[in-house]
């Protein structure tokens, strides 16, 4: 089969598999690894050392697949309802993760693509990757034409916006290849650099993940720094305002996949409950979801932080519960957020905690908590 006819057919059963977008590039060094290299020597990856770990093969796409010539880049559009308002004691989740794992899904029709390209090039080699290869997807994305990568960092896409996963197809198979996307479509657009709430953005294309709200909730797993927890808002895992005011998403497509629609209680959910959740019960609720990458202790450590920004009186009990918690990361953000209480209760729970804590740092927290001017 010659390279053409290989290439339309991978884009079809693409299609049909249920990808929005399929472009292919060649696996050559990603012209941004420059810009890669400079961000992590910036300190701007905080606690993700896996990238810094794996810096070296992000350059040679060889690193993930052998003897790998060809990448088809894909996009798969998640855009399905609008969010609601998260009223009092409740905390917004990310659109991309209001359903199942995007990682188990994509993974599962990667296989199927990488079968039917074995069907049709016996003896190919091909591996499919989605979020967990040292792979610059967003550049790929660019070389095989998909779109730009506008002033948030995320790749834009004309007509699907940035609401889409990216996803590789790495083969030995040699492939027809489309042309780059050269041009970008920001102009003098600053809405996603001006809206973001901890003043993530150090310039327009450069991120410092380790204001961004997204690295706070899911992949920080350390207290968030003070100084950002108001910032956090009402958001409970991950950040959608970069692309909520981003003028190409106003007309982006719903997307149909099922499985991307929210679960019940996830747009937005209720969280004071998630206090009272045995291990059994929250692994049970949560594991096959994006909601278990921060863990039980990241999640329960976020949705404290959220109910000390609000303040909602009937949150009181729920959040003193917290005090007692096995784990210091909970105990301390449980004790930040009833210091922004006005309310005895609140002070009692703090003071009697106080003399039985034996995490050094989570009694600092309690001591700021009960300081003139907490709040």
């Amino acid at each position: 089969m010659d390279r053409r006819s290989l290439t339309n057919e991978l884009k079809w059963e693409a299609r049909r598999l249920g990808f929005t977008e399929a472009g292919v590039s060649p696996a050559v060094t990603p012209t941004g690894i420059g810009r890669f290299h400079e961000w992590l020597n910036a300190g701007y990856a905080g606690e993700m050392t896996y990238l810094a770990d794996r810096a070296r093969a992000y350059a040679d796409p060889t690193a993930v697949l052998a003897d790998a010539r060809s990448v088809v880049m894909l996009a798969m559009n998640y855009r399905t309802a609008e969010p609601c308002v998260a009223g009092q004691g409740h905390g917004r989740i990310s659109r991309y993760a209001w359903g199942r794992d995007y990682h188990d899904l994509i993974r599962e029709r990667l296989d199927e693509l990488a079968d039917f390209l074995r069907r049709r090039v016996p003896g190919a080699s091909a591996r499919g990757v989605v979020d967990t290869a040292p792979f610059l997807e967003r550049e790929f994305a660019q070389l095989a034409g998909l779109g730009w990568i506008g002033k948030n960092t995320l790749t834009l896409n004309k007509q699907l916006g940035s609401w889409f996963f990216l996803a590789a197809l790495l083969t030995d198979a040699e492939l027809q290849y489309d042309q780059p996307h050269e041009s970008e479509h920001c102009g003098t657009c600053r809405a996603c650099l001006d809206a973001c709430p901890t003043g993530a953005f150090v310039d327009a294309y450069v991120l410092d993940a380790t204001r961004c709200i997204s690295y706070l909730t899911i992949e920080l797993r350390s207290p968030i720094p003070r100084d950002l927890r108001s910032g956090v808002g009402d958001w409970l895992l991950g950040c959608d305002v970069c692309q909520d005011v981003c003028p190409w998403n106003h007309r982006a497509p719903l997307s149909a996949e099922p499985d991307f629609r929210p679960a019940a209680d996830a747009n937005p959910i209720q969280l004071a409950p998630l206090f009272y959740l045995s291990d059994e019960a929250f692994r049970a609720r949560f594991r096959h979801t994006p909601l278990w990458r921060p863990k039980r202790r990241g999640l329960l450590r976020n949705a404290a932080i959220v109910l000390g920004n609000q303040r909602p009186p009937d949150a009181l009990p729920a959040l003193s519960h917290a005090l007692e918690d096995e784990d210091s990361l909970v105990r301390g953000a449980a004790a930040w957020a009833l210091g922004r209480y006005d309310q005895e209760s609140a002070r009692q729970a703090l003071q009697g905690r106080h003399p039985r804590e034996p995490d050094a740092d989570v009694r600092v927290e309690i001591e700021l908590a009960l300081a003139p001017g907490a709040r």
